[in-house]
């Protein structure tokens, strides 16, 4: 990639992590473009999750950087944060969408969207009627008062894409957001995943085993033995339009 420092949501260099005698990550340096989607592949224990969650705010690397661009483009180093740091960034910088939701299921759909806005502080009304507008964008109108064991996976992981985006996070990062889906199902939540980030300008991180997942990402980082060992660069994806998107 030519881009500048400026077209950068995250750039990481040198990361290490280390459990006990095994090194997670040996070394990894990326970058992620402004609106760019990449998708992470590697064989289990590749160090792939480890580098999701440390790109993330998750984890603290042992040695190395990481640094989110800021709405007046001063980067934010994540290095040396602590916990209470990190968590903030998380609130407020990234979303998340994980392979088997982790929705709140006491919750209906309109309350599990919301409930990122409602940490920060936001008064419910406010909150509920943003997160109704972006399950509306992702194909949920009329289902916000359902629970989550009411809705299908695919339903689910819709409302998941809505909490992940509802705070405007400029970068969201997705750990196996199609696993546990059928084929058409996968498609579908990818397409609405694709429309919630990169179609509003947003960056999209997706670790992923499904090669026709990575295939619609702009670029495929390969892993191994916790580090890049390869890049693929895809035709520009078609975030597919889903229905009342345009948020």
């Amino acid at each position: 990639m030519n881009n500048t420092s400026h077209d950068f949501a995250l750039t990481a260099t040198g990361l290490i992590k280390r459990y006990g005698d095994l090194t997670a990550l040996a070394g990894v340096d990326v970058a992620i473009g402004l609106g760019e989607s990449i998708a992470v592949m590697g064989a289990s224990g590749s160090g792939k999750t480890t580098l999701l969650h440390c790109l993330a705010a998750i984890l603290s690397p042992d040695a190395g950087s990481v640094r989110i661009s800021t709405a007046d483009g001063t980067p934010l180093e994540l290095f040396g944060m602590t916990e209470d740091q990190r968590s903030q960034v998380r609130r407020t910088r990234v979303g998340f969408v994980f392979q088997e939701h982790l929705l709140l299921p006491e919750l209906t759909a309109l309350e599990n969207a919301a409930l990122p806005l409602l940490v920060t502080g936001v008064g419910r009304r406010a909150a509920e009627a943003h997160a109704a507008g972006w399950l509306a964008s992702l194909g949920l109108a009329g289902m916000e008062d359902r629970r989550i064991g009411q809705l299908s996976g695919g339903q689910a992981q819709r409302v998941a894409i809505a909490r992940a985006q509802v705070t405007g996070a400029p970068i969201v990062f997705a750990d196996e957001p199609t696993g546990a889906l059928d084929s058409s199902t996968s498609t579908e939540v990818m397409s609405a995943l694709l429309h919630a980030t990169t179609g509003q300008g947003r960056s999209l991180v997706v670790v992923t085993h499904d090669a026709d997942v990575a295939a619609r990402c702009d670029r495929v980082l390969h892993m191994r033995d916790g580090r890049i060992v390869g890049e693929t660069t895809n035709a520009r994806p078609d975030a597919t339009t889903v229905a009342g998107a345009g948020r």
